[in-house]
């Protein structure tokens, strides 16, 4: 287990055991210098893999197991994180989970499942970290990831829209409960496009989606890391929802 100095900064992040936009985030708060809580669900060989990554290069990276879906395993979880390095400066909620599913075919088990890990499971890692920043002299930036696509649902995944739905209204809600117990808090959601589209998606499918950019082009990851660094450096911003799709809510 690396030394961790009690005076660095700490930043959480959920969904960074795969290599998809958490981690891009996660690499990217490291480079600022912050010491990691890297979240992953059931992905550990990739999760050890990317903590050994940020290791190597000299930072401090833990990881920290739980299914978002299940309240007492995310409370475990921040118990075991402010355990460890006894604060939380920046929380990323990068974790979700989308299930295409026809409409015709849905079950109440697939909305319950969206509901329980997008929605509640955001929230709850947003309540615990907002619970504990409420206690720091300096407060904290917590920032969810929503969807550009919940203001333009596409075909076949209700059960996950509407669960992402959720999040602009959780973030605005937090900011204004979080600031009133700390005005150094802040809560921003960022609302990506298409930055890193399924390596399986059919290629009609991903050229339609590129050519529905204003910028006719594919996004990165690090553009979200982008947002997520420019929303933590400016502490005059707090409960918006920043699209970072290339302006494709406009086309």
């Amino acid at each position: 287990m690396e030394t961790f100095a009690p005076n660095s900064r700490v930043a959480v992040v959920t969904g960074a055991g795969k290599k998809r936009i958490g981690q891009v985030v996660a690499r990217a708060l490291a480079e600022r210098g912050y010491a990691l809580a890297l979240h992953y669900r059931e992905s550990h060989r990739e999760a050890e893999a990317f903590r050994e990554e940020c290791t190597a290069s000299g930072g401090t990276a833990e990881l920290f197991q739980a299914d978002l879906a299940d309240t007492s395993a995310v409370d475990r979880m921040f118990d075991q994180i402010l355990d460890r390095f006894g604060r939380i400066d920046v929380l990323v909620t990068a974790a979700a989970i989308w299930t295409p599913t026809p409409l015709e075919s849905l079950k109440p088990d697939d909305i319950i499942r969206h509901f329980q890990v997008n929605a509640m499971g955001t929230f709850w890692c947003c309540y615990r970290a907002g619970l504990a920043m409420v206690n720091q002299r300096e407060g904290g930036v917590i920032i969810t990831i929503g969807d550009w696509a919940i203001e333009r649902p596409y075909l076949n995944y209700a059960a996950y829209f509407i669960s992402k739905g959720c999040i602009p209204t959780l973030t605005r809600t937090l900011a204004v409960e979080l600031a009133h117990r700390n005005p150094a808090i802040r809560v921003n959601c960022i609302l990506p496009g298409p930055v890193m589209m399924p390596e399986n998606l059919a290629e009609h499918e991903r050229i339609e989606a590129l050519k529905s950019t204003l910028l006719k082009r594919e996004g990165r990851p690090e553009n979200v890391a982008a947002a997520v660094l420019f929303l933590i450096d400016n502490d005059y911003v707090t409960g918006i929802s920043l699209p970072v799709e290339g302006g494709r809510l406009l086309s």
